[in-house]
């Protein structure tokens, strides 16, 4: 899809243009005469559903109309489809001026010196702890278009099933959690949560003033801060705050539709904030975000942190990098913009789009978009770039929760074999 808006500018637009001609031609057109700008043509690349694809052609037809000289062909995928592809385009050095990326992949690519610094994008807009997000080792090489954070969706109809008040989720402890579980399995059969992640591990040890990764992508923690952990979803499981064994290596490969929360097997599931309005349309009850229980009972301990849910940048080899930077500014702190994404890539990262999205918005986006908000005032640090290998060291964790569920392992054998085969991975 090639978004071509006419050539022909009136003179004040040529004059207040000139500061935005390209640095390199690529064969769509050149500077021949004194006060012409030069035609610049970016090919810009994203993935995800059919109407995030509308959105971002809106935004592209916006930012092409208020720059006429700039041409925008788009590369859109299915998110297999597109890693697979920018994969490739990069490794052969055909990639996309400009890139929608995951934070999964970001430090990667910038090891592999495939993404542009963005020194003329304005982040003053963002919270500083979001801005973080797209920087691998100090240098800013993506924005986040959106965050999102990990919450305890609840299910209110099985807490009142129960005879069990919702909890007050600025002030709840484990010990707290451990007991409404319980009481839930016990008078409804449900457990109180569901198959825990990677991203699980990341939050209890925030609580704990640790980090499963360091700033440089080494592994954070020691073979007794695993152990620690495994015993700890250990005693969740017989609590009934975990399901059985079985029941959890099931939900492993089961789809949105079939997991615990959204079949009522579960009070609580541990997702994303984004998630919340799929999650209540797949279980036909309006779910209710927590924020995660704490040691201490105090919000601010909770361990949350602003994840992003996309990022854009550009990549290293693009002929236009002004332009390209350009257009990221206009996705990412453009309110026209973001009132065409609306919360499709998270909750706007750019405070004034929020704030534009956040009126325009009701329903489940609604509420995750206030509980979004509340949560700046409690998160104080950005989780780092996950390295090269985070996808392994995932499925070595998954592994070794299995060994422990199954008694195939006891918590100190599963905490050292994950720490050796996590270095292992980063080496």
């Amino acid at each position: 899809m090639k978004h071509t808006k006419p050539a022909r500018l009136s003179a004040a637009a040529v004059i207040g243009a000139v500061a935005l001609t390209a640095c390199g031609g690529d064969g769509e057109g050149g500077a021949d005469g004194a006060g012409e700008i030069e035609e610049v043509h970016l090919r810009v690349a994203w993935w995800g559903s059919d109407h995030r694809h509308a959105n971002t052609e809106a935004i592209i037809d916006d930012f092409t109309e208020e720059h006429p000289h700039i041409t925008i062909d788009g590369e859109f995928n299915d998110w297999t489809g597109y890693q697979d592809t920018l994969a490739t385009q990069v490794a052969s050095g055909d990639a996309p001026d400009v890139v929608q990326l995951d934070d999964e992949f970001i430090r990667e690519y910038a090891d592999r010196g495939a993404l542009l610094e963005l020194t003329d994008v304005d982040t003053s807009g963002i919270d500083p702890t979001i801005v973080e997000g797209g920087q691998s080792e100090g240098v800013q090489y993506a924005i986040p278009t959106g965050v999102n954070a990990l919450v305890m969706m609840a299910n209110p109809e099985l807490f009142e099933e129960a005879g069990v008040e919702m909890p007050d989720d600025t002030t709840w402890t484990w010990e707290e959690f451990i007991d409404v579980s319980s009481t839930i399995q016990e008078e409804t059969g449900a457990y109180g949560t569901n198959n825990p992640i990677a991203q699980t591990l990341m939050v209890w040890l925030r609580q704990q003033d640790k980090g499963l990764f360091t700033e440089d992508g080494q592994l954070g923690i020691e073979a007794d801060d695993a152990a620690e952990y495994f015993a700890f979803l250990e005693e969740l499981v017989e609590e009934g705050a975990l399901p059985s064994a079985s029941e959890m290596a099931e939900e492993e490969s089961a789809v949105m539709e079939d997991s615990l929360i959204a079949t009522h097997r579960s009070a609580m599931g541990m997702s994303w904030t984004n998630q919340l309005p799929a999650l209540t349309e797949a279980s036909g009850v309006e779910l209710v975000p927590l924020r995660f229980p704490s040691p201490t009972g105090q919000a601010e301990d909770n361990g949350l942190w602003f994840k992003n849910t996309m990022l854009m940048g550009a990549t290293s080899g693009t002929d236009h990098p002004e332009e390209a930077q350009l257009f990221i500014d206009h996705f990412i702190n453009s309110v026209d913009a973001g009132m065409h994404n609306l919360m499709d890539r998270g909750l706007p990262s750019n405070e004034e789009v929020r704030e534009a999205v956040v009126e325009e918005v009701d329903g489940q986006d609604l509420v995750v978009a206030e509980l979004v908000d509340a949560l700046g005032g409690e998160i104080t640090s950005a989780e780092p770039m996950p390295p090269v290998g985070f996808t392994g060291i995932s499925d070595e964790l998954s592994l070794r929760s299995q060994d422990v569920f199954f008694g195939r392992m006891d918590a100190d054998e599963a905490g050292e074999s994950f720490v050796d085969a996590a270095n292992r991975i980063l080496e």
